[in-house]
């Protein structure tokens, strides 16, 4: 897989403006930020939750009803804001493809409760995942591709050889506990990642059990799905990919990204600030 990093700005904007500067002429953009540039890469957002009372509120006003009563529902004030803050960045960063209003985009949702572009919308194929973690967010985003991602903070001092046995496939715990601390834990969350990554890929959720599949354990080497009990041949179809996250939070977290089809190219911008509305 290819890779081009691109370090972002980000400074409030008047409201005629996009993310990424105006609306005509768009000299803010970053390179070729647009629909057609998707069908044969994947563009990678990063960028952080917590923000000012300031951000908090050009958030709020972007969201449809239904994520403002979903956000009401968590009980900690900080959980409410990174859940506003990931919606809203979500908004601007799919409007900016679009060229689109972030505040009109609207949503579907499958069983498993993962969302699509709804409307006009739908018919640009603009396929797209966000996982966060704490303070830390990652999009994925791509055109006619199934995809998914997922970004983990490492947690030390859990016993999660307990965790691989009750919920890994045998055979994955097996070989990791062969790895010795600290590989011992970035070989866990390796596995974590990749599998979460996988199943929102699927679309299926908890339905379909994480042991049902295996990746590879070795955190060290490429990322890949080995076997899936519930199709055999299913793992010829997936690509999955280890994300290389900026080095003030590699050492922190982890990430994986899982897309149909064969591995894409693919750009990953790191975002400095919030996204201005």
């Amino acid at each position: 897989m290819s890779s081009r990093v691109f370090d972002l700005p980000y400074e409030p904007r008047a409201e005629a403006e996009t993310a990424f500067g105006p609306r005509h002429g768009q000299a803010g953009r970053p390179p070729e930020v647009s629909l057609a540039g998707l069908r044969d890469q994947v563009d990678l957002w990063s960028f952080a939750l917590d923000g000012d009372a300031a951000s908090a509120a050009r958030d709020a006003v972007l969201l449809s009803a239904d994520e403002a009563t979903r956000a009401e529902r968590f009980r900690m004030a900080r959980d409410r804001q990174r859940f506003a803050a990931g919606r809203a960045c979500l908004r601007r960063i799919l409007a900016s493809y679009l060229v689109a209003d972030p505040a009109a985009l609207a949503f579907t949702y499958g069983p498993a409760g993962k969302p699509e572009l709804a409307g006009l919308q739908a018919a640009t194929d603009l396929r797209f995942n966000l996982s966060h973690s704490e303070d830390q967010a990652l999009l994925a985003v791509v055109r006619g591709r199934r995809l998914g991602v997922d970004l983990e903070r490492i947690r030390p001092g859990r016993d999660l050889a307990a965790i691989a046995r009750r919920f890994f496939a045998p055979a994955e715990a097996a070989a990791l506990a062969g790895f010795a601390p600290p590989l011992h834990e970035q070989a866990f969350f390796a596995i974590w990642t990749r599998k979460e990554a996988l199943l929102k890929a699927f679309g299926a959720g908890l339905s379909l059990p994480l042991d049902g599949f295996c990746v590879s354990v070795d955190p060290c080497e490429p990322a890949r799905l080995e076997s899936t009990a519930f199709r055999p041949r299913e793992a010829e179809r997936w690509s999955l990919i280890d994300v290389e996250l900026d080095p003030s939070t590699a050492q922190d977290f982890r990430a994986a990204l899982a897309i149909e089809g064969p591995p894409p190219a693919c750009r990953h911008f790191r975002l400095a600030g919030r996204l201005a509305s």
